[in-house]
C-alpha cells in the first residue's frame, strides 16, 4: 500500500502509426522513475480504457535489454552489412553526443560542398505520428540545409489523393457513429487486427441487427468474425465497386435529390457504370465474387438507411490502395455513399481517414520557406521514398541531379520495409554513402549505418497529436526521463542546426513552443484548443459543424466539400485496369502475393520483442497457399519452399490453409535478421508506383513457388 503513495499517473498518447491514436495512462514510480504500468484512458470516448495487444505490452519494448542507449560509430574496417541479432554492437564503438554531432555536421557540410546539398537525403515516415516527432525540427533542418526532399508516400498517399479528389478533404464517419449502422462493409480493413478500437462500436451495431461484410482477398481476423467474407481477387476492387454501382443504377436506387444537390458528374458516371463490362456476371469473372452475391450486396447497400432502416457505413482501409490501380479503386469505393446519399444518416458514409479534421499548422512547424535560405536558394528536388533502391544506386538518384552521398534515417526502418529490398540494401552497402540512423534498436537499417543515434519511445518525450481514425486532439506528456542518452527529433535536429551554423532562431524552439505553433490558427475547429487546455484535459473533441438535431454528418450537405466544384466529384469516372503484376497479366510468375503485415507488430516495429514474437509465432516464416496451388507443385504442409520472381527469392515453410483463395499466396513482413536467409518479403516487391499519389504497390506482386529438396532447404 505504501508503494502506491510514490506513484503518479501521466497522460500520454500512443504515437505509433495506427488510426486509433489511443489515450494512454502511464503509472510512474517516483522513487525509481520507472513506468510500471500502461493502460488505456477510460475517459477517452474511443480508447475506452483498453489498449491493443501490441501497446498493452509496451513496457517490454521501453525497457528491453536491447534498447539502443548511446551514440555509436562504426568501427574502422568493419564492412557494412547484416549481422545476427545480438551481435550487431560488435560493429560499433560508443561515442559521446558532442562527438557524434560534430562528425555528422562536418560530414554533411563536406558532402554538401563537394556534391551539392541535394546529395543528402533524409528518409523518415511515421515511426511516430505526433506532430513534433513526425515533422517539425527535422524538416526545418533539411530545408535549411538544401537537402533533397522526400516524398513520403509508402503508406497512404494513393488513398489520400483519391479521397481528396472525390471530396476535397480527408474526413469521414466518426467511429462512435458506427453503432448506428445497419450494414458495415470492412473493405480491405482488418479492423480486429489494426483498428481494434472501432471493433466495440461494430459489435454494438451487430447486437442491434447490423451485418458486417468483409471484402478482402485474405481471411483476416476480422473476416473470420464477420457475417460474410467476400474473398475478392487482389487488385480488382475498382471492378467490384463498379459492379455494385451497375446494380444500384440499373434498379434506380440512387438518391437523386442528394446527387443533384451535392455531386458533380453523375451523368458520366451512370453511363460508364451501366456498361456491359460492369454487369455482375462480367465483374464476377474479374473479382472472383459470384454475380448473385454482387446483386444481393448492391441491393442491401442501396436500401440501407431508407424506410426506417439503419444506414450503410464503409470502413475502407489502406490495403486497397497498395495495388497498381489502388488510387482509382479508392475513388470508386468512395463514390458509393455519394450515389446512395448515405452521408445523410447518422452512422452512414465512409471512413478512410479523418486526418483532415485537424487544422494543425504543419507549415509553421516545418518552415519550407527555409529552402530559400539554403545554398540552393530554391526548393530542392523530390525523391519518392518507394524508389529508395533506385535513388541509392542510380548516378542521378533516378530523378536528375547529384547522386545520393548521405542518407539520414529516422522514424523508419527502410532496410526492412522499403520495396525492392535487394536494390535498397545494395545501395546502403556503398562505402561512399555516409549513413546516420536515429533508432531505438539495432535493426536491419542500422546494420548499414556509419553513425547510430539513440531515439526515445513515446513515453520519453512530449508531443501533440491528432488521429486518422477519430476526432480528438491530444497531448502526450513526457512520462519518464529518456533512457540512457536518447534524444528526440526536436532536440537532435535543433542541435544539428546550430552545429551547422544556421543563424535562424527557429532552431532554438523547444517542445512547448512548437506545440503552440502547431495550434496557432484561426480555424474554428481549433477554437478554444490550446496547449494549456490539452495539458489539463488530455484530449479535446474537434469542433465540427452540426445539423439542427445536433449531429455531425460529414458531406450531408454541399458545404462540407472542398473540391474545385464544391461538390462530390464523380469524374473522372473510375476505370478498371488489371495491375501489371496480376493473374490477368501473369506469364512466368503465376501467383499473386500478399505481403501482409503481422497482426501483433506495427510494420517492422515490435518484431524484435520476445513477447510480441510469441504472439506471432503461429505465422512466423509461413507461406500460406491454397491446396489447388500447392498440390500441382507437390507441396504439403510444413515443406520448405522458395518463393521467387525476377527481383529476388525467400525461403519459407508452406502452410496449406483456408486463408487464401486459389492463385493467391500470402506471407508477413518481418525483420530480415529474424529470417533464415537474412531477407524478408520485400525482396519480391517492386518500386512500381500507384496510379495516384505515387504510393507503393506491395499488393501487385507476382511470384512462383517451388518445393525445396531437403539438401536445398539445409
Amino acid at each position: 500500500m505504501a508503494g502506491k503513495l510514490h506513484t503518479r499517473v501521466v497522460h500520454a498518447v500512443c504515437s505509433h502509426d495506427c488510426p486509433d491514436s489511443c489515450g494512454v495512462l502511464v503509472t510512474v514510480d517516483d522513487l525509481s522513475g520507472r513506468a510500471v504500468k500502461v493502460q488505456g484512458d477510460p475517459s477517452h470516448p474511443v480508447t475506452r480504457g483498453f489498449l491493443c495487444a501490441k501497446v498493452a505490452r509496451y513496457l517490454d519494448r521501453v525497457y528491453s535489454p536491447d534498447r539502443l542507449l548511446y551514440p555509436m560509430r562504426r568501427r574502422p574496417n568493419v564492412p557494412k552489412g547484416p549481422l545476427p541479432q545480438g551481435r550487431e554492437s560488435a560493429a560499433f564503438e560508443r561515442i559521446f553526443w558532442d562527438e557524434a554531432l560534430d562528425e555528422i555536421a562536418t560530414r554533411l557540410h563536406a558532402i554538401s560542398t563537394e556534391h551539392g546539398p541535394e546529395s543528402i537525403l533524409p528518409y523518415s515516415y511515421a515511426g511516430t505520428i505526433g506532430q513534433l516527432g513526425y515533422g517539425s525540427m527535422d524538416r526545418r533542418f533539411f530545408h535549411r540545409l538544401g537537402a533533397s526532399q522526400l516524398d513520403r508516400t509508402i503508406c497512404s498517399s494513393a488513398g489520400g489523393a483519391a479521397l481528396t479528389s472525390v471530396y476535397g478533404v480527408r474526413l469521414g464517419t466518426a467511429p462512435e457513429d458506427f453503432v448506428h449502422a445497419g450494414l458495415i462493409l470492412a473493405w480491405g480493413a482488418n479492423i480486429h487486427g489494426n483498428n481494434i478500437h472501432l471493433w466495440p462500436f461494430i459489435e454494438e451495431a451487430r447486437r442491434h441487427g447490423a451485418r458486417l461484410v468483409v471484402i478482402d482477398p485474405y481471411k483476416t481476423r476480422t473476416a473470420a468474425l464477420a457475417d460474410e467474407h467476400l474473398a475478392i481477387n487482389p487488385g480488382t476492387d475498382t471492378a467490384f465497386a463498379l459492379g455494385l454501382m451497375h446494380v444500384i443504377l440499373r434498379e434506380s436506387l440512387e438518391d437523386t435529390a442528394y446527387i443533384e444537390h451535392c455531386t458533380e458528374g453523375f451523368a458520366e458516371l451512370k453511363a460508364h457504370a451501366l456498361r456491359p463490362e460492369h454487369a455482375p456476371e462480367a465483374v464476377a469473372r474479374v473479382t472472383g465474387i459470384d454475380a448473385a452475391v454482387i446483386e444481393r450486396l448492391a441491393l442491401q447497400y442501396a436500401q440501407a438507411g431508407r424506410h426506417g432502416r439503419r444506414p450503410a457505413a464503409i470502413r475502407l482501409n489502406y490495403g486497397v490502395q497498395r495495388s497498381e490501380n489502388g488510387g482509382t479503386a479508392v475513388r470508386a469505393v468512395a463514390m458509393l455513399p455519394l450515389l446512395t446519399g448515405a452521408w445523410q444518416y447518422v452512422g452512414g458514409g465512409l471512413q478512410l481517414s479523418t486526418s483532415g479534421t485537424f487544422p494543425f499548422q504543419s507549415s509553421a512547424l516545418q518552415m519550407p520557406e527555409l529552402m530559400q535560405a539554403s545554398p540552393l536558394g530554391r526548393p530542392a528536388r523530390v525523391i519518392n521514398m518507394n524508389r529508395l533502391g533506385e535513388a541509392l544506386t542510380s548516378p542521378d538518384a533516378g530523378v536528375g541531379g547529384p547522386p545520393v552521398k548521405a542518407l539520414f534515417v529516422y522514424n523508419s526502418n527502410p532496410g526492412a520495409v522499403a520495396p525492392n529490398q535487394n536494390a535498397v540494401l545494395r545501395g546502403m552497402r556503398r562505402d561512399d554513402l555516409f549513413t546516420v540512423v536515429h533508432e531505438q534498436f539495432l535493426n536491419d537499417t542500422t546494420d548499414y549505418a556509419d553513425i547510430v543515434l539513440p531515439a526515445p519511445s513515446f513515453l520519453e518525450t512530449k508531443d501533440v497529436q491528432g488521429a486518422y481514425g477519430h476526432h480528438f486532439a491530444q497531448i502526450s506528456q513526457q512520462a519518464i526521463d529518456p533512457l540512457g542518452e536518447a534524444r528526440n527529433n526536436v532536440r537532435l535536429f535543433g542541435e544539428l542546426g546550430r552545429r551547422m551554423g544556421f543563424p535562424e532562431s527557429c532552431f532554438d524552439d523547444r517542445e512547448d513552443a512548437l506545440i503552440d505553433q502547431a495550434l496557432a490558427t484561426d480555424d474554428p475547429r481549433f477554437s478554444g484548443i490550446t496547449r494549456q487546455r490539452l495539458e489539463r484535459e488530455g484530449h479535446v473533441r474537434i469542433e465540427m459543424p452540426k445539423n439542427s438535431e445536433g449531429a455531425t454528418l460529414p458531406f450531408s450537405t454541399q458545404e462540407w466539400f472542398r473540391t474545385p466544384s464544391g461538390r462530390g466529384e464523380f469524374t473522372p469516372v473510375p476505370i478498371f485496369h488489371a495491375p501489371s503484376e496480376s493473374r490477368a497479366n501473369a506469364t512466368v510468375y503465376p501467383l499473386e502475393l500478399l505481403p501482409r503485415k503481422a497482426d501483433n507488430y506495427m510494420n517492422s516495429t515490435f518484431a524484435n520483442i520476445p513477447t510480441h514474437q510469441r504472439m506471432e509465432a503461429k505465422t512466423a516464416g509461413l507461406l500460406e497457399m491454397h491446396a489447388s496451388d500447392a498440390d500441382p507443385r507437390g507441396i504439403a504442409n510444413g515443406d520448405e519452399v522458395e518463393v521467387f520472381n525476377a527481383r529476388g527469392s525467400i525461403r519459407l515453410r508452406a502452410h496449406v490453409d483456408g486463408h487464401v483463395t486459389a492463385g493467391v499466396v500470402a506471407t508477413r513482413l518481418d525483420w530480415n535478421k529474424l529470417t533464415p536467409d537474412g531477407v524478408n518479403v520485400n525482396v519480391l516487391t517492386s518500386e512500381r508506383l500507384t496510379d495516384l499519389g505515387g504510393g507503393a504497390t506491395f499488393y501487385s506482386t507476382l511470384v512462383e513457388v517451388r518445393k525445396l529438396s531437403p539438401v536445398a532447404a539445409d
